[in-house]
């Protein structure tokens, strides 16, 4: 049996905590680097609370600072995007010479950043399906699903068979009883996770909603089907297709999970920067340069703009 992979976890929140948890439950050295929650975890360990079973981990291999890391075969970047700008301090010494980082941030874009940091050939994206959220220090409370769409970045951005590499580290994750999708486009994995990101991430914020709620009513759900669609359009403009079906899987899976707090709609809860710029401004940026009008989009991110601004004073 080859040796298990080495996994550093950046970004210990709901979703970093959360699959950084699973790997090591199966047997993986898993590294967390915590800042506010240290002297917890490090007395107490993680508690994970889940529908597919609830765990704890009363001993675990936590790090303060970037500094005191150990180098790892695959660094999980789960960091919000507006810590982005700590990356290149995080990744200068965190990961091995011939080791991965695996970004499971929400956007368009943000593997390239990545690689500006440590080399295209040395990134692999995630897409994350996952409802889950930190409810204490220490504690993350796993909701519904748990899907992550992952796929390298290639050198020319165009699709690319599954390589090897990519596959045995999906093969972690499926141990760890995470269901995984391998995909040859990463750009379309991003373009798909927007179709959800951006309507109720968004609408979550605006109408301090939940997601059972925008997809109650019937005039939300309009809205959201009206996003979805320039999020489409903005895609097949950058040669990637998404068909009607995949869209109404989306409306069809957020009518049937549990009543969700977006994560966006946590950071506006607690005070914290929004992540509009990954999400919204980026997606925005990328159609007007493919000579694309997304209003509707375009007017939820300057709302967004404003209640962020605003919040932070």
């Amino acid at each position: 049996m080859p040796e298990l992979r080495h996994y550093t976890v950046i970004g210990a929140g709901a979703l970093g905590g959360f699959y950084g948890c699973r790997l090591q439950r199966v047997g993986h050295r898993v590294s967390f680097l915590v800042r506010s929650d240290y002297i917890h975890v490090r007395q107490h360990g993680w508690r994970v609370d889940s529908k597919d079973g609830d765990f704890t981990l009363p001993t675990v291999d936590i790090y303060r600072t970037a500094e005191e890391l150990p180098p790892a075969d695959a660094v999980i970047i789960g960091l919000k995007t507006t810590e982005n700008h700590q990356l290149p301090q995080l990744l200068r010494t965190s990961m091995k010479p011939d080791g991965v980082a695996l970004v499971l941030q929400n956007g368009i874009g943000i593997e390239e950043k990545v690689a500006e940091i440590v080399g295209r050939d040395r990134v692999i994206g995630g897409c994350c399906f996952l409802c889950c959220n930190k409810i204490g220090p220490g504690h993350i409370h796993h909701l519904d699903y748990g899907t992550i769409g992952m796929g390298e970045l290639t050198h020319d951005g165009k699709p690319a068979p599954i390589s090897e590499r990519l596959q045995s580290i999906a093969n972690d994750f499926i141990r760890a009883g995470i269901h995984i999708e391998l995909t040859d486009d990463l750009r379309l994995a991003r373009w798909k996770k927007l179709v959800w990101n951006i309507p109720f991430n968004g609408l979550s914020v605006l109408l301090k909603a939940e997601t059972n709620e925008i997809v109650g009513d019937p005039d939300l759900e309009q809205v959201v089907r009206n996003l979805m669609a320039e999020i489409v359009r903005a895609a097949a403009a950058d040669g990637r297709t998404i068909d009607q079906a995949f869209v109404e899987q989306m409306i069809a899976y957020t009518k049937v999970m549990t009543p969700y707090r977006t994560s966006m709609r946590v950071d506006y809860d607690q005070g914290r920067p929004l992540e509009i710029e990954a999400i919204f401004h980026a997606t925005l940026q990328i159609a007007e340069s493919l000579g694309v009008d997304l209003p509707l989009v375009e007017s939820l991110y300057r709302e967004l703009a404003f209640i962020d601004r605003k919040m932070r004073g």
